[in-house]
């Protein structure tokens, strides 16, 4: 029987740009199924991974190279195992990039991203277990076809379009945090970064959860303007470049602060912005931290401990939340027409990871069209 090949974008050395190249097309067996990939969503931060992560996180690994990278795949059904369900060839889905192994407690109680094999499929690794789940899954979006498990499978409303469905991955994310801080209704959030790609996914889904009041909070006004104009009674925004975060929510609050906070930072934001906005939450306040910046927090437990604060950390989000996601932008609760696609083909690969800064902040969304 002839090989099959198809299309792919491998990374073969750090420093190096990507190889458009034919390589054997995987089949289905079992319960994974084959994709067809139609586009990939681009994280915005992928060349700061592919050049930097190595030395910056060298216990959570990337995927062996050469390698298939690409996170927020969308696509069509190909092929399906013998012993998928539910799952036929044809329906229109977004694969969740969420791996884990699939039988400890953590993902049995459908908490994967507890699982000691947790991975984000066509990203990188949380742990060196995360290798074994490169060996199996070693496809990412940037490329034709995609093998996945039948369970990462989010199938797409029709009326969402694949290029608006390769966001799914960074409002997923948003999804999850917004869902731990509990009901939304009469409550106020601190938005912190809140006109990148996450904060404006969080600033969307936390206005279809029902969030009476959002403070918006991040340093161009242009763009914070233009986030305001989603719900001009509900947002106010604030540049943090003119003052702190704390001092400007509790002048807006009677003194008392927001009940929540949402930190979505990047990886090379301060950490001081995220400590002053934390202290801009009140009293039996919940923070959430969903952003990629890193480094030691200085965090006074004592006024952790008597203002019974919650810090709670969130990565990424689970199928199920991605099939709840997929209901809300199915209704129209959701309306992601305000996000503005910017897109390459396959053999412009280069030029979109080098190409993510030239849009409008969290109103664009990065794709790559397979």
């Amino acid at each position: 029987m002839m090989t099959e090949l198809m299309r792919a974008a491998r990374l073969h050395a750090v420093g190096e740009k990507m190889q458009i190249e034919d390589v054997e097309r995987p089949t289905a067996s079992g319960t994974d199924v084959v994709v067809a990939v139609r586009g990939c969503g681009m994280v915005p931060n992928l060349a700061n991974v592919l050049a930097n992560w190595q030395t910056w996180y060298p216990q959570m690994p990337l995927p062996p190279l050469p390698a298939i990278f690409g996170l927020d795949p969308v696509g069509v059904v190909h092929e399906i195992g013998e012993q998928v369900v539910g799952v036929r060839p044809g329906d229109r889905v977004y694969v969740n990039p969420g791996r884990s192994c699939g039988a400890c407690h953590a993902c049995g109680s459908s908490t994967p991203q507890k699982c000691d094999y947790w991975t984000l499929g066509g990203y990188f690794g949380y742990n060196p277990n995360s290798l074994d789940m490169f060996a199996r899954y070693p496809y990412g979006g940037f490329c034709e076809y995609m093998l996945a498990p039948q369970s990462a499978l989010v199938k797409i409303p029709d009326n969402l379009e694949f290029r608006q469905a390769t966001r799914l991955g960074y409002l997923g994310t948003s999804y999850a945090a917004v869902k731990k801080l509990g009901p939304l209704a009469g409550k106020s959030l601190i938005v912190n970064g809140a006109t990148g790609t996450l904060g404006v996914g969080v600033t969307l889904v936390a206005l279809a959860l029902g969030v009476s009041r959002i403070f918006a909070v991040a340093r161009g006004v242009p763009l914070l303007e233009r986030l305001a104009e989603l719900a001009p009674d509900r947002i106010e925004i604030f540049s943090n470049r003119g003052g702190g975060t704390e001092a400007w929510v509790k002048s807006r609050t009677g003194g008392r602060g927001a009940d929540f906070m949402i930190d979505t930072l990047g990886a090379v934001a301060s950490l001081d912005s995220l400590g002053d906005a934390m202290h801009g939450v009140g009293r039996g306040g919940r923070i959430v931290n969903i952003g990629g910046t890193a480094g030691e927090l200085g965090v006074d437990v004592k006024w952790w401990m008597d203002e019974q604060m919650e810090l709670i950390g969130s990565v990424w989000f689970t199928a199920a939340e991605g099939l709840e996601l997929a209901g809300l932008l199915g209704s129209g609760a959701i309306d992601v027409a305000v996000l503005q696609p910017k897109s390459w083909p396959l053999d412009e690969i280069n030029d979109a990871i080098s190409g993510v800064s030239s849009g409008e902040g969290g109103f664009t969304s990065y794709f790559v069209e397979i």
